[in-house]
């Protein structure tokens, strides 16, 4: 059967992905940024999954604000890269994995969570991003990016948005999912956005260095009691952008000692950094034992 190996935390920051277009990532203020996540590439090389389900918000590019979906998978065999005002991310296209997306959201959807499908869709910074973290720049030339990705979005942007529980529940569906598709695959699970942030008001740069790294060592020890962590906790501490945090529920959700508390997961790297733009970045891989 399929089985979930690993789940990866990252913030998506958009800056972060301009640097690297840009050449910056060996600049002063970059280099930081970037030295966290060096022995992620690596790891990554030695732990190369089959497919990588990727929990992502849109920036109202693939959606508008006239629709949004609470949760929406991406089914299509591949997914452009959106142009968000300046042109797409010089990037390789995403290839996806349609069969055990499909599978996945029968499977889901069947455990009464409503997904909407989605057959066509651009993914922005939010999923380029961390795959650029993870996996090093690829030329945009390039076929495609070293493992198929199945697109998650999670609307995190217009109120009201599913909660801390929820999604942590969605995480142990998907959990299930991939556990009953009959091929053997080795699967990754990101969890991407966040850290603190506030891009608007009063409170825009927003940072909370001490919340967040409680937030991490909760989220790693005490996943239940994290995902009960209420939303206006997050607008308050974190800032209003805080709440993308949510989404990293669903990779916790999806670990092995989350169903069975007699296994266990191990940190293979943690890191934290502030600022990149007006963003704290979080990064964290755990493995199941």
């Amino acid at each position: 059967m399929a089985r979930i190996t690993a789940s990866v935390y990252t913030s998506h920051v958009p800056a972060i992905g301009a640097a690297l277009d840009l050449g910056k990532d060996k600049e002063p203020y970059w280099k930081n940024v970037f030295d966290g996540y060096e022995y992620s590439k690596q790891w990554m090389k030695d732990n190369k999954p089959d497919v990588v389900f990727l929990v992502y918000n849109d920036h109202a590019t693939a959606f508008s604000l006239d629709m949004i979906p609470t949760f929406a998978i991406g089914t299509a065999p591949g997914f452009p890269i959106a142009d968000e005002g300046w042109g797409p991310r010089p990037v390789p296209p995403v290839v996806g994995h349609p069969e055990l997306a499909a599978h996945i959201a029968q499977s889901v959807i069947q455990q009464d969570f409503d997904l909407t499908i989605v057959n066509k869709m651009p993914v922005d910074h939010g999923l380029t991003v961390p795959l650029s973290l993870m996996c090093g720049q690829p030329p945009a030339n390039d076929f495609h990016w070293p493992s198929p990705v199945i697109p998650f979005a999670v609307n995190v942007v217009q109120y009201p948005v599913p909660s801390g529980a929820r999604c942590f529940a969605l995480g142990q569906a998907i959990r299930k999912a991939v556990e009953s598709y009959d091929e053997d695959l080795n699967v990754h699970i990101w969890g991407t956005g966040g850290m603190s942030h506030q891009l608007q008001g009063p409170r825009a740069g927003l940072i909370n260095r001490e919340w967040d790294n409680a937030w991490l060592d909760q989220m790693i020890a005490d996943p239940v009691a994290c995902s009960k962590v209420p939303h206006i906790d997050y607008v308050r501490e974190a800032g209003s952008e805080g709440i993308e945090l949510v989404m990293w529920l669903i990779a916790r959700g999806a670990m092995q000692d989350v169903a069975d508390s007699a296994r266990s997961v191990s940190v293979k790297h943690r890191f934290y950094h502030v600022p990149a733009s007006n963003t704290a970045v979080g990064h964290v891989i755990l493995e199941n034992a």
